[in-house]
């Protein structure tokens, strides 16, 4: 929770600076699903497990300072709970920031992006486990995680624009399943804010 929480804060705060003139802010909604190669071994009940399929909300936001390039951020989670190997509930969370090039034109706009983050496995218990900064149901497995994404912003009305769009999550370490490389798809509803004429 503190992961969306410092999203929604930068996110919030590209919002303010991106009204400054001659700046562009971006932030979009999305919904996709996720491909990752089949397993080609199983867990020691037999088993196979893979992290493809589902569905995925995302939310992202992009601030371009400087030619077309800019930072940005996006997070999403699968939004119905997995079942891993028959043994636990669980849902991977993708979550990173980095560099976005948005070149115009007219109202046809190619957007690509790179950057670091991390995968946030949670797998859920029955029970609550209390600390320092609340309580949680489930147990997370984090790893680190670069993304390479393209999509193409399309505006359909105003500054409203919708987004065919795919990420590829390159991601370390990732144990528990059999690939440490994954491919979201999907399509953004968003909208600019700033100096965009379309």
């Amino acid at each position: 929770m503190r992961k969306l929480s410092a999203v929604a804060v930068l996110c919030g705060l590209l919002l303010l600076v991106g009204s400054a003139y001659g700046q562009q802010f971006d932030v979009a909604f999305g919904l996709g699903g996720l491909s990752a190669p089949s397993t080609t071994s199983t867990t020691p009940n037999g088993v196979s497990v893979s992290e493809g399929g589902g569905v995925y909300p995302s939310f992202s936001g992009d601030f371009l300072f400087k030619k077309n390039f800019g930072l940005g951020a996006e997070i999403s989670w699968r939004a119905t709970q997995a079942n891993y190997a028959g043994i636990a509930p669980y849902r991977p969370v993708f979550y990173d920031v980095g560099v976005v090039y948005a070149p115009k034109f007219s109202r046809v706009t190619p957007e690509l992006s790179a950057g670091i983050g991390a995968e946030s496995l949670r797998f859920y218990q029955p029970y609550f486990v209390c600390g320092f900064t609340g309580c949680t149901n489930y147990t997370s497995s984090n790893h680190l995680m670069g993304e390479l994404g393209g999509g193409l912003r399309l505006y359909v009305w105003g500054h409203m624009f919708v987004r065919p769009e795919v990420r590829a999550y390159l991601i370390r370490n990732n144990i528990e399943f059999n690939s440490n490389h994954v491919i979201r798809y999907g399509a953004s509803i968003g909208y600019t804010f700033g100096s965009f004429n379309p």
